[in-house]
């Protein structure tokens, strides 16, 4: 109840311009149509300028590797707690036993060693 007044300045502002896109639409709906049109071209470009800019920035390339990574350890977490339900469940039958002995091929780990100066020794003051 207390932005009653902004309510009905918004609401006077909007019949307004609505009362102003009809007389302009009466008066010359060509005119009209192609101001239109070219509002709608130049905010696509703007649009699609903004999108091609701020998507390629490192942090949203980032947030996608991470957003893969924790869907394919979701789906590695569920696919494990399934083989174990399904053990007990059949209780040792023979295609259990063969899916239980197929060790499944794990995608590599992407780790270096990076080999540093091991044996030299730190110069630090004696006291």
């Amino acid at each position: 109840m207390k932005n009653r007044t902004s309510v009905f300045i918004v609401g006077g502002l909007i019949i307004l311009a609505l009362v102003g896109l009809f007389s302009s639409f009466t008066a010359n709906p060509a005119g009209f149509l192609q101001k239109i049109a070219v509002f709608a071209i130049i905010g696509l470009l703007i649009y699609f300028l903004v999108r091609k800019f701020s998507s390629s920035s490192p942090q949203k390339k980032e947030q996608r590797a991470f957003l893969k990574a924790a869907k394919k350890s979701k789906k590695r977490l569920q696919q494990k707690s399934g083989d174990g339900a399904a053990k007990t469940s059949s209780l040792g039958t023979l295609t259990t036993l063969k899916k239980g002995n197929k060790i499944k091929k794990k995608s590599p780990a992407h780790l270096t060693v990076i080999d540093g100066k091991k044996g030299k020794k730190k110069n630090r003051a004696s006291l």
